[in-house]
């Protein structure tokens, strides 16, 4: 694998003491879903993970060998070899619903607060550091979620938009927060979505934050954020209640 990206370079951190294979493989995992891995690529060699991620080897081959037994990698032998991913972990969608039958509103307001407020951070920031090719890039993001032909290319589109959106607020803190949060929530915003018309009401938010951006302006910008949290908000709360009520009853 060759050097690392920003953005991976927060997937591969050094780990806290306390935490060994599982968390391992619960961060590798939640790259994958996020798509800042993605099938095909070839991940570090188990010396650089070690490293990376501050633990002892054999906590490294522990969790490589869970990622094969669930068929999310793949090491192959030769000149061109390697561990490579092959496989992409997604739950099934029941699955999905009911996480998110078990979240309470106080939760999933909590949930909001905590990914506008990151959210608004970010613009105000990248306001500040980030150059024109920096918002260049971040549109074309923008655009992909419009064309995405499956929820779980939705995932990887939104996903895309919001954490470059906080690297180009150039601080870890809000990289890191905003991997957290995505990891949370983003598959089950996209299971209970659909793709296509949220897909093209997501990308005119997307679109409408880094016009903003381009401009200068701040508060536009975190109006505009805030706007888009709220609005996949609500639409979580609406199947939430759906789920619990099919009927519409008490």
């Amino acid at each position: 694998m060759g050097q690392l990206s920003g953005v991976q370079s927060q997937v591969f951190r050094p780990l806290p003491d306390v935490l060994r294979a599982d968390a391992i493989v619960d961060r590798l995992t939640t790259a994958i879903i996020l798509g800042l891995l993605r099938r095909g690529e070839q991940l570090p060699v188990e010396n650089q993970l070690t490293t990376m991620f501050g633990v002892a080897t054999a906590t490294v081959r522990d969790a490589l060998q869970t990622l094969r037994d669930q068929g999310i990698i793949e090491t192959r032998r030769g000149r061109s070899g390697g561990t490579f991913i092959v496989g992409t972990p997604i739950p099934r969608p029941e699955g999905l619903l009911k996480r998110l039958v078990t979240l309470s509103m106080a939760e999933l307001r909590d949930l909001s607060d905590e990914q506008a407020s990151n959210g608004m951070a970010a613009v105000r920031l990248a306001v500040e550091r980030a150059s024109d090719h920096d918002f260049d890039r971040l549109e074309t993001l923008a655009g992909l979620i419009g064309s995405a032909e499956s929820s779980e290319a939705c995932v990887w589109a939104d996903s895309r938009f919001h954490i470059e959106l906080a690297v180009l607020a150039q601080s870890e803190r809000l990289v890191q927060t905003e991997m957290r949060l995505l990891s949370e929530s983003v598959e089950i915003l996209w299971a209970v979505l659909d793709h296509t018309v949220d897909g093209a009401r997501a990308e005119v938010d997307h679109r409408a934050i880094v016009s903003a951006l381009r401009r200068g302006d701040v508060a536009a910008a975190q109006i505009a954020v805030r706007e888009h949290i709220t609005r996949n908000t609500y639409r979580l709360v609406e199947h939430r209640l759906n789920a619990m009520y099919p009927t519409g009853g008490a």
